[in-house]
């Protein structure tokens, strides 16, 4: 963990404990308990929005070329997902365990990478819809003071998002692999670089090939938007087991700008303190107790842990394997 990322994640750290002892641990905590088992249906749930983002990425690979399925699929999306919630690796280290899993189980490495860099794109493409979807019926609905309101921190957190999909995007059109392999070349030098060139051209080149596939990446982005659209169903939930029940389109508001606004603060590992000044921001939109609020995100954290532990554990055993099949594969003799 660099120097940055921890100053990022001791900030954050700091920001979330002021937020709760601000609030009162005990009230928090009274609230948080109300919830008791009703946390079983709301990681249920979420596996529903797990299943639709690794139908997002299984519906790019084309069966002539990998031998993937749509199980290999969920299992590389939940150790991604894992990997982005509870390790200090930023965003980007979640699509690498992603790209390296789905190598491990039969998809060709630039098929894979090509595959994780626009099912990602797509995603994010996805939410940045969704977070304005939650703007505007809020908007519709709300009175003018509030719609107001939100309406400027959500459209900073919408633009920080667009301004990094659509360069991201751009990069991916004019061969991102292959320029930062090369750039990296002539910085470190002092190897031959000329097969990592070649692999991140071939990268590059299976990424614009998804890209004109016009019909597959709307499958993905679909697949994507109604991922997110599930989500909202945790939010309806848990705020009904905590005796603080809200209608539809507040769900929609608190998961769609909440998400937004967790987003917008990527550089901070796990977005930790982001994500509950977000929903107390939000909650006195709709008349949510700040109590309630900070307990909603404290079980996205507990989900986060059910689901991320066993995704590191399964990740660790799956990379122990892989390797002893890599130097049992190197022990055998070379036929002659």
């Amino acid at each position: 963990m660099n120097r940055v990322t921890t100053i990022l994640l001791t900030g954050g750290t700091a920001v979330f404990v002021a937020l709760l002892a601000w609030q009162g641990f005990g009230s928090v905590l009274d609230t948080l308990m109300a919830v008791g088992w009703g946390i079983a249906p709301v990681i249920a749930l979420h596996l529903v929005s797990l299943a639709l983002d690794a139908g997002a990425i299984d519906v790019l690979f084309d069966r002539r070329r990998t031998r993937t399925s749509l199980r290999d699929a969920l299992i590389a999306r939940w150790a991604g997902e894992s990997v982005n919630s509870l390790l200090p690796a930023g965003q980007l280290g979640g699509p690498v365990m992603m790209v390296r899993l789905l190598n491990q189980r039969g998809a060709p490495m630039r098929d894979a990478a090509a595959n994780i860099t626009v099912s990602t794109t797509m995603q994010a493409l996805a939410q940045i819809v969704f977070a304005l979807v939650g703007l505007a019926l809020f908007g519709v609905y709300a009175a003018h003071d509030e719609a107001v309101a939100l309406r400027v921190p959500t459209l900073i957190a919408t633009s920080v998002l667009s301004v990094f999909i659509v360069s991201f995007y751009w990069a991916q059109r004019y061969g991102m692999f292959g320029r930062v392999v090369r750039l990296a070349s002539k910085l470190l030098g002092r190897r031959d670089w000329s097969s990592l060139t070649t692999q991140a051209d071939d990268i590059d080149a299976a990424v614009g090939s998804m890209y004109r596939d016009h019909a597959r990446v709307a499958a993905t982005f679909a697949f994507s938007l109604l991922a997110w659209f599930v989500g909202t169903g945790e939010v309806w939930l848990a705020l009904r087991f905590f005796g603080h029940p809200v209608d539809w389109l507040d769900a929609l508001l608190l998961e769609s700008i909440g998400q937004c606004i967790r987003s917008a603060a990527f550089a901070i590992p796990g977005a930790l303190g982001a994500q509950e000044g977000g929903y107390l921001l939000l909650a006195s939109l709709i008349g949510l107790p700040p109590s309630a609020a900070l307990a909603l995100s404290l079980v996205k954290r507990i989900r986060e842990i059910a689901l991320g532990v066993p995704g590191i554990v399964y990740l660790h055993a799956s990379e122990k394997k892989w390797q002893r099949r890599v130097r049992s594969d190197a022990a055998l003799p070379v036929a002659d």
